[in-house]
């Protein structure tokens, strides 16, 4: 059976048992919104799955969760920032948490190493000679989780599109044992 295959039989399996916590009547509809006005952007580490929610108190339903490689921005509309706008003037966010992770493997990743795996699988130099510049600023760039968070708060804090009343928080996960440790109080940039 192939991953496809793998993943459709456990779906069917799944709704045929839909657990109790998934099943919704009128009373306890869980809306698009975020019960808890909270979007929690984080990396894409399988490490995190279903762990640092449960680790921060955060149910289905209470938060926007967006995740990409190292919870990175890299421009000021990129993927994250537009959707943490649609967030924030759609879906009723009023607070941020950038959350890296300690032992990230975009942290021991180079622009050179990428590179040289993608030729090797066919990606065409022309396609990767697009790309290049932003590779190197991102990746060669990503060495410390710690500093990437708190980069990636003022990025995010700074950025035209974002309002200022909005907390930004950064936060580091430990994948081992599920303590957070905070490196950046978002309340503390708000301006009363």
């Amino acid at each position: 059976m192939n991953r496809l295959e793998q993943v459709l039989a456990a779906n069917k399996a799944f709704v045929q048992r839909l657990p109790k916590e998934f099943q919704q009547s009128t009373e306890d509809y869980v809306g698009k919104t975020p019960s808890r006005g909270l979007a929690i952007f984080t990396c894409m580490d399988t490490r995190l799955v279903d762990f640092l929610e449960p680790a921060m108190g955060i149910r289905r339903g209470e938060a926007k969760v967006i995740k990409n490689a190292g919870n990175s921005v890299t421009g000021p509309f990129e993927a994250t920032i537009r959707s943490l706008v649609v967030g924030i003037f759609e879906l009723n966010v009023e607070e941020v948490m950038v959350i890296g992770h300690l032992d990230c493997g975009v942290a021991n990743s180079t622009a050179e190493g990428l590179k040289q795996k993608m030729l090797a699988r066919g990606i065409s130099p022309e396609a990767l000679h697009m790309v290049e510049y932003e590779l190197e600023s991102w990746l060669d760039r990503f060495h410390q989780p710690c500093e990437n968070v708190k980069e990636v708060v003022s990025k995010i804090r700074n950025n035209p599109l974002i309002p200022k009343d909005v907390p930004i928080h950064g936060l580091m996960f430990n994948p081992y044992t599920g303590e957070i440790e905070v490196l950046v109080n978002g309340y503390e940039y708000i301006k009363s």
